[in-house]
């Protein structure tokens, strides 16, 4: 019997982003470092927010979700990287693989809805200042993001349960590092035109979507600014749109290589580089991006640090 009629029942195998054992240890080494970073970047970000009150805002109570979203992506993806890394063994068997695609795509899904609702909270503010406080009241802070959670678990939910329902042929091996959809659905060996068809669907809504809202939200942020007559308010709504327009980029740019742009003629090596970019270079680089010219943020730190007499002793 060849190979290619083997039925994957088990168990697939990640052939991850290197066969060479030096390459494993020295990656293993530079991901544990990138993750460690962005669980302390990212926590160090919520505790922040909920040690200040003067940032007890809406755009810091969505930061404060996106924060919790990375922090529950990258652990849904990395340790099992680093685990294979270490071990130079891919193997995941299927329920495992299913699981974790669902984490990963609801997780990712929630992120890309949250990055629109932040974009609609900048546009309320900056355009709507009279009306920002009623329009964004706690109990409206509460429903989008609960929306944001919530509709990417009923997507994965969605995408994932077609998905998995297939048979798969052998060879059992994933050209990639954690299990996604798209490369899954290559080991199908039934037909999967409207299952492809359908995740395609639900790929477009939950980033097309979200991304015409940023920008038109941005674009009316822009004619908003060019409008101001204040040199300060001009700067820090630019410095705030910026950081966010950045992970925007990241985030979007990435994914929609990925999910949504047919991969005809790309190589699978730039398939897992991209994916790279979203599953640890990303998350790591949010806290960064959020905080490092956001005077809040520097303000409320030097307190945390004063209070803890952190200053003095230094």
């Amino acid at each position: 019997m060849g190979t290619s009629n083997i039925t994957c029942t088990t168990e697939f195998i990640l052939v991850g982003l290197s066969n060479d054992h030096k390459t494993q240890i020295l990656l293993f080494g530079i991901i544990l470092i990138a993750y460690s970073l962005t669980l302390v970047g990212n926590l160090g970000v919520i505790t922040l927010i909920h040690a200040d009150s003067h940032l007890h805002t809406p755009m810091y109570f969505f930061l404060t979700h996106l924060s919790s979203l990375e922090i529950c992506y990258v652990t849904s993806t990395v340790p099992q990287m680093l685990a294979h890394l270490l071990m130079g063994y891919g193997g995941l068997s299927l329920i495992r693989c299913a699981l974790q695609t669902y984490a990963a795509l609801a997780l990712g899904s929630a992120e890309a809805l949250l990055l629109g609702v932040m974009a609609y909270d900048r546009y309320l503010a900056i355009c709507r200042p009279l009306t920002y406080v009623t329009a964004m009241r706690r109990w409206r802070q509460v429903q989008l993001a609960l929306a944001s959670w919530v509709g990417g678990f009923y997507v994965a939910a969605v995408c994932v349960s077609i998905s998995f329902t297939h048979r798969f042929c052998g060879p059992c091996c994933i050209n990639h590092f954690i299990c996604e959809i798209p490369m899954v659905m290559k080991l199908a060996c039934d037909d999967t035109q409207t299952t492809k068809a359908v995740n395609f669907l639900f790929a477009g809504m939950v980033l097309l979507v979200p991304f015409s809202v940023i920008l038109v939200s941005y674009g009316l942020i822009l004619f908003s600014v060019l409008r101001m007559q204040s040199d300060n308010g001009l700067r820090k709504a630019l410095s705030t749109c910026g950081s966010h327009l950045l992970v925007v980029t990241l985030f979007y740019g990435t994914a929609t290589l990925n999910y949504i742009i047919p991969e005809s003629g790309r190589s699978p090596d730039i398939d897992k580089q991209i994916a790279v970019l979203y599953v640890v270079v990303t998350p790591l680089l949010n806290p960064i991006i959020y905080t490092l010219r956001n005077k809040d943020v520097h303000h409320a730190m030097a307190k945390v640090l004063r209070g803890s007499g952190f200053a003095t002793k230094h």
